[in-house]
């Protein structure tokens, strides 16, 4: 199965402005997930951005930027469908198609070349539509534990349960994405429109290589965890 990863990096970032390219313990952001990606087995693997800066700093991470993103696809409401679509429209423009798509958010800079292959072996492997990183939810914030308030202010069972399953060994596990690492079929994502598709399978990964950064909370956490570890590649 051929695959390519795509790296989206748009210049207008809010709450961390111009975070792709802050250095993280002495590096840009964006080339801890560009050497994750070149020591997997991506065929080739893309960034796409609206910003000049970060394709020279992409660039000289070993990402190719083979076209620039328009404007309207760099917006604060712009979803990453279109976005991962635009840049495998492009790509198939140039005579490049491929069978699978991996999506690596420059934001997790702590995954490993070793969770994007498994990934892509999973997806290759087990009839998916899709794969998905994924960590283990707390009992406490199990679906069959969790209550909605109803319009009369009145709790309801997440699951519709007339009561809440007793114990915590009887829980069913359940999972949430950790927005890692997103790989799917070309045609889920060109055909049917969806990042997902029908048949979703999740990778379930270490928690301590599991980071997100939004915020100026969440690089101090990376900060401190890159100093405790060897690089993730």
């Amino acid at each position: 199965m051929r695959t390519v990863g795509i790296i989206p990096a748009r210049g207008g970032s809010k709450g961390l402005p111009r975070k792709n390219i802050r250095l993280l313990s002495g590096r840009p952001l964006l080339a801890w997930t560009a050497d994750a990606a070149k020591a997997s087995t991506l065929a080739r693997v893309i960034l796409t951005t609206d910003d000049a800066e970060i394709a020279e700093v992409g660039r000289a991470a070993g990402l190719e930027v083979p076209f620039m993103r328009p404007a309207e696809l760099a917006l604060d409401t712009t979803p990453t469908l279109p976005v991962l679509q635009h840049a495998v429209g492009c790509l198939e423009a140039a005579g490049d198609r491929y069978d699978a798509i991996v999506l690596l958010e420059p934001t997790s800079p702590l995954r490993t070349s070793a969770m994007i292959d498994t990934c892509i072996e999973l997806l290759a492997t087990t009839g998916a539509d899709s794969v998905v990183t994924v960590l283990p939810v707390p009992p406490e914030h199990n679906p069959h534990w969790v209550y909605f308030r109803d319009e009369r202010g009145l709790l309801r069972l997440a699951m519709g349960e007339a009561n809440p399953i007793g114990r915590r060994q009887d829980l069913p596990p359940a999972f949430h994405r950790d927005g890692q690492i997103f790989a799917m079929k070309r045609d889920v994502l060109m055909e049917q429109g969806s990042l997902y598709g029908a048949r979703l399978v999740g990778h379930i990964v270490d928690p301590a290589l599991s980071l997100n950064i939004d915020t100026a909370e969440d690089w101090e956490r990376a900060e401190a965890r890159i100093k405790g570890m060897v690089a993730p590649c």
